[in-house]
């Protein structure tokens, strides 16, 4: 843990030292000496361990190629000690909830920004109520928020800035044109670290949510946090919670950890507060989070149609891992819709799903383009879920009329292996089309406990794969049978065959 050491009391600290140092030094002067070089050779080989050639790789896994990938990029880095520290009251935050804080945060993030040469600086916020509007971070930056900290979104919008869409939305999602801003927000940066001991950012978003609801807003809602272009991320041990729209949205980014996270928004009448949305990001790692929102707990995003699709950034390399997630109204984990760009390379390992509409879903739409392959889905529970696992082709909106009605998405390299759980009414819905076929999917340890017990709970449509093993419930008859040393036992009847029963 860094100090925090006021502006005032600095010089306080140094003229005690001035009395006491000389006589310590005078009677321990070998002491001393030998802790010294002791504490500096080890500060040395924790830099150079940390940030030499090829970093710290603290989690490697396996891609689904077979070779060796580290999650994260380099791995899941420690976050490191900042030289200077400072408090938000330093710059003259009052933490009562009506005091707003706007400039404390800014002229906070200017100090820590002239420190950027010099490993940055932490800006902690204490236990109170930060009211304040949007405001932006800076590189080599670690914000802290104490036991009992809050910061507040301000609720009147006239306060939150306005920003030009997406490039690979090329509209404001919402609305066309621009869109707001994030309440917490940054912009190519590198080394940014986001934690505390789990103190708490909440958009209230309880405003948003009713004049959307109302249709009483020309723009796009703003994000809870949004990082952009950026790199080095670490986000954990904190709760966000409300967010007006997105909770948790890196963009363009790479190497970001998400750990130890709670994100909290109503079940219902909470719109489009999806939990962490990663979008077109690049070795990531989320993990050891409990997410229940209004809309889906996490959605791997890439870019929108055409805009997409020229913006040509995948999301890849992504680990999601030890997760409890709840979803009333859209799904525990989802790929999609704006899956332009592309996404591969994605394990979802160790996950429940409770009370959720439905567990994993993957949705595209013709106009989409892109791709989703080499996906993993391993060890995942279901617990009274109406749909449990979900592929959608027709998920059919559009930023405009200017898509390729002709870019048909592929999806291949799809597994599901340890699925469990009860309570379940549908537990397989894949829904190709004739235009945009599922192909190589694989079923294997498969074991959910239903509650509707009439045909067609396995249901399919333009598939095509293979069922290892015995599972139940029986699979539709779109995929080929291998007993568990994998050898071939039947052969599917069509992989076309449709029984998709949305009445259930």
């Amino acid at each position: 843990m860094v100090e925090t050491l006021g502006l005032a009391r600095f010089g306080h600290h140094r003229l005690d030292l001035r009395r006491w140092i000389p006589a310590f030094v005078s009677s321990h002067k070998t002491l001393l000496s030998v802790v010294w070089i002791a504490a500096l050779a080890s500060v040395l080989l924790w830099q150079s361990s940390a940030v030499g050639p090829g970093g710290l790789s603290i989690l490697r896994w396996r891609s689904p190629g077979g070779g060796e990938e580290a999650a994260g990029g380099r791995g899941a880095a420690v976050p490191r000690l900042r030289p200077a520290a400072f408090n938000l009251t330093d710059f003259g935050g009052v933490g009562d909830g009506v005091t707003v804080n706007t400039a404390a945060f800014e002229r906070a993030v200017a100090a820590i920004a002239k420190l950027g040469k010099r490993g940055g600086g932490q800006l902690n916020v204490p236990a109170g109520q930060w009211l304040t509007a949007p405001f932006n971070l800076t590189s080599h930056m670690t914000l802290f928020l104490a036991e009992g900290a809050v910061i507040l979104g301000i609720e009147d919008q006239k306060y939150w800035p306005l920003m030009p869409p997406l490039p690979s939305y090329g509209y404001g999602r919402e609305h066309p044109g621009p869109r707001y801003g994030s309440l917490i927000h940054g912009q190519n940066l590198k080394d940014i670290v986001i934690t505390g001991h789990n103190g708490t950012i909440n958009g209230q978003g309880q405003s948003w949510w009713k004049k959307y609801r109302q249709k009483l807003l020309n723009h796009t809602r703003g994000p809870l946090v949004q990082i952009m272009w950026s790199s080095d991320i670490v986000i954990y041990n904190i709760t966000l919670r409300d967010s007006p729209f997105w909770t948790l949205h890196p963009y363009d980014c790479k190497n970001v950890t998400i750990k130890n996270v709670t994100i909290l928004a109503p079940i219902f009448e909470a719109p489009n507060t999806d939990g962490i949305d990663p979008d077109s990001c690049e070795d990531m790692v989320i993990e050891d989070c409990y997410i229940s929102v209004g809309d889906d707990a996490i959605a791997i995003k890439s870019g929108w149609d055409q805009y997409g699709i020229a913006y040509r950034r995948p999301s890849k390399n992504i680990l999601i891992r030890n997760l409890v997630v709840r979803s009333m109204v859209s799904a525990g984990v989802s790929i999609g819709s704006e899956m332009s760009g592309g996404v591969s390379n994605v394990t979802v390992e160790n996950l429940l799903v409770w009370d959720s509409r439905r567990a994993v879903r993957i949705k595209t739409a013709p106009g989409r383009g892109g791709y989703v392959r080499h996906i993993t889905y391993r060890n995942v529970t279901f617990d009274n879920v109406r749909v449990g696992i979900v592929i959608k082709t027709d998920y059919n909106e559009h930023p405009d009329e200017g898509y390729d009605r002709k870019a048909f998405p592929t999806l291949q390299h799809i597994s599901f292996i340890g699925v469990h759980g009860q309570g379940v009414r549908v537990p397989v819905r894949i829904q190709g089309s004739e235009e945009i076929p599922v192909r190589n999917v694989t079923f294997r340890d498969m074991s959910v406990g239903l509650t509707y017990k009439k045909k067609h709970i396995f249901q399919c449509a333009f598939v095509q794969g293979r069922v290892i093993g015995t599972i139940f419930p029986a699979p539709c008859e779109n995929l080929d049978l291998y007993n568990e040393q994998e050898k071939l036992v039947k052969h599917s009847a069509s992989q076309n065959i449709t029984d998709i029963d949305y009445d259930i």
